[in-house]
């Protein structure tokens, strides 16, 4: 066992993520013991219901073109887990993910020891990783953190950062038995992250959510600025491997900025970026350099994202994992790519909604997809492949067009046979719905197996 098998293992066997606490003492007890490694350097921080990995990577991108050092934290990761934490746009090294966290582990057991007093659970994995992630920022150091809440807002392990600038992405119903059953009360837990002296940037909204939003902002008596309003895109053309925009920020305009990601949503998820760097820059009022702007957004990459992993046939992996999710994707592919046939390879976790994303697949892509494989992860949470085919039927894919298996090579191997049948060399293959299963089809692709 590595030395990093051993330090993820100790990390497994806390309460897994998908079972976070919905509480804030023990993180800002952790970050006592520690000297307050929150507060080290200034933080942008990212919450929403979808895009907020694409946009903290937009972000870091742009920082690094104006010569800063960035430290990003996101999740879930892909394939391993210092993904989650990154400095100048790349996982920390192996090395220095161990080594911090043997010279943490000390004062990690301190809270927990006396978290166990009191009768409570320890610290969670997200909770202890997200310690981690404080501190490897803080030793590096960072001259800013790009930071991505985990779930929610006002309780996740992230808020004991106070936000420069905060950022809420589109919200949309997902995680409704922690956060609520309407975007407005969802806005309630993510508006947490907005703090005194902060400023709030946000996509465009459901008005209820908008509303909440603005409201707190204006408590709280802090700039609020929102897409479509205070800053807009002003066109967007397809481009090869990706495409051109014009964007109004709040500070000025910018054009001939190349994106090399797919789809009306990256644009969108790039719109908001900008307007987050100019808050962070210079207040939102002072222009920055388009050069840099240009350059630092041609840089920006988004692994798991409807990222190319394979050509011939195409094989695409987007992780996502909600219906909102399911539909932008679909609706990149089509403007994107000229397939006359896709095959669907799907797995999803357990605690979302599986039958209302199987359902918009089927709206979303109708006669261009007669093949969907039906797999799974090797995560425990991944819904059974037999059990998610019976909601597949159920959600109106005709039983005879699906190829139910548990094996992820066996799976692969269909799909490409069914993206080239009858020598069709303009087929693809989309693997979605969960970002465990994008990560593991990724890593066999992308190692050279099949």
């Amino acid at each position: 066992m590595s030395d990093l098998d051993r330090v993820y293992a100790q990390l497994l066997a806390r309460a897994p993520e998908n079972k976070m606490e919905p509480r804030m003492e023990p993180m800002f007890r952790a970050m006592e013991v520690l000297g307050e490694p929150n507060k080290a350097c200034p933080v942008i921080h990212i919450t929403g219901t979808n895009g907020k990995t694409s946009t903290a990577r937009m972000i870091e991108s742009l920082l690094e073109a104006h010569d800063l050092r960035t430290g990003r934290y996101s999740s879930p990761h892909l394939v391993s887990v210092t993904e989650r934490i990154a400095i100048d746009g790349a996982p920390v090294d192996e090395e220095t993910f161990v080594r911090v966290w043997d010279e943490i582990s000390p004062f990690i057991e301190i809270v927990d020891a006396e978290l166990g007093e009191r009768g409570e659970n320890k610290l969670t994995y997200f909770e202890a990783i997200t310690v981690l992630a404080f501190a490897i920022f803080a030793e590096a150091p960072v001259d800013v953190v790009v930071l991505e809440v985990g779930l929610g807002g006002i309780t996740d392990a992230t808020n004991v950062a106070d936000g420069d600038v905060s950022v809420i992405t589109p919200i949309s119903l997902d995680h409704t038995d922690l956060l609520g059953d309407t975007p407005g009360e969802i806005a309630q837990e993510k508006v947490g992250i907005l703090m005194p002296c902060g400023y709030l940037v946000s996509s465009v909204q459901p008005v209820d959510a908008a509303d909440v939003l603005l409201a707190r902002a204006r408590e709280l008596e802090v700039p609020a600025v929102f897409d479509t309003l205070d800053f807009k895109l002003l066109d967007r053309q397809h481009g090869v491997g990706g495409q051109l925009l014009s964007i109004q920020g709040q500070a000025a305009r910018y054009d001939e900025i190349f994106l090399p990601l797919f789809g009306a949503h990256q644009a969108q998820n790039a719109t908001v970026a900008l307007a987050a760097v100019e808050a962070f820059l210079g207040g939102g009022q002072r222009e920055l350099n388009a050069d840099l702007v240009r350059d630092g957004f041609a840089a920006v990459t988004s692994p798991g994202r409807l990222e190319l992993v394979r050509g011939a046939p195409s094989i695409l992996v987007d992780a996502g994992h909600n219906p909102d999710g399911i539909r932008v994707t679909a609706e990149a592919i089509k403007e994107s790519f000229g397939f006359t046939r896709l095959v669907l390879m799907v797995g999803i976790l357990a605690e979302k909604d599986a039958e209302a994303m199987l359902y918009t697949m089927r709206e979303e892509y109708g006669d261009m997809v007669e093949d969907i494989c039906i797999t799974q992860s090797s995560s425990p949470r991944a819904i059974p492949a037999g059990e998610l085919s019976t909601m597949a039927i159920e959600a109106g894919w005709p039983e005879e067009d699906i190829h139910v298996t548990e094996n992820l090579e066996d799976a692969i191997e269909w799909s490409v046979g069914r993206a080239e049948a009858g020598n069709d060399l303009s087929g693809g293959v989309l693997v979605t719905g969960s970002i465990t299963l994008v990560g593991e089809i990724s890593l066999l692709l992308k190692g050279g197996e099949s």
